[in-house]
């Protein structure tokens, strides 16, 4: 097993009245590959990501891995946060967040009530990020389906990498070598029936003719698919 360093701190941001708090979970030793900012739901915490171990597995597929409080929750109860709850913040919030803690071309992920942040953040400013997971992020009702088709993610138009985090599987750290290159029903049923998460980056270029193309590669870890 790859050695793991977990870090405690807080970061300062202009949108916030104190600082927020973070977790960080990076490899021991060696430059790590990926930058993952884990964001969270209204009921939970930075805590979450730690208590079922996908920080220390991020890490050990050799990823830097930072999960943060938002504003008003956890550890950051006492930071007013840019918008109200339900509102979009500023996309300069996460922006700054990330350059605050040195996380370039960081891969998002927005689960529920931290929507507000993340989809202004990869409206606003995409060059930033590698990739966007979201996990039914609130607010999605306030742009339109123009702003949505213009959103290019890591730095080429309607293409996309997603991690995929399999629900109650979270935190195990096996090898999957059986996955399509396209997410399919038989992927699920092969994770369930197997116990297992996968590393795997497939890409999605459209053609002239409006049809795609895709191709992969493998790696250990977690699970990438194309969305």
């Amino acid at each position: 097993m790859s050695a793991v360093k977990m870090t405690e701190g807080s970061v300062h941001v202009e949108y916030c009245t104190s600082p927020l708090f973070y977790r960080q979970s990076e490899p021991a030793s060696g430059e790590a590959r990926l930058c993952v900012l884990l964001l969270h739901g209204i009921r939970f915490t930075s805590e979450n990501w730690l208590n079922i171990g996908t920080l220390e597995t991020l890490a050990k597929a050799g990823c830097r891995a930072v999960a943060i409080d938002l504003p008003g929750f956890g550890q950051s109860k006492s930071a007013t946060g840019p918008a109200a709850v339900g509102e979009l913040a500023p996309g300069g919030f996460l922006k700054q967040v990330c350059e605050k803690l040195g996380l370039h071309s960081v891969v998002v992920i927005s689960p529920s009530l931290s929507g507000m942040y993340s989809l202004p953040f990869v409206m606003g400013h995409q060059p930033a990020i590698r990739a966007y997971i979201p996990v039914a992020p609130i607010c999605t009702d306030k742009f339109s389906a123009e702003q949505y088709r213009a959103v290019q993610v890591g730095g080429v138009h309607a293409r996309w990498h997603v991690l995929l985090c399999f629900g109650s599987l979270l935190g195990v750290n096996l090898r999957l070598s059986s996955l399509s290159p396209e997410p399919t029903d038989s992927n699920f049923d092969s994770l369930r029936r197997q116990r297992r998460t996968a590393w795997r980056t497939v890409s999605r270029q459209p053609q002239q003719t409006g049809q795609s193309q895709s191709g992969g590669d493998e790696r250990g870890g977690a699970s990438v698919l194309s969305g």
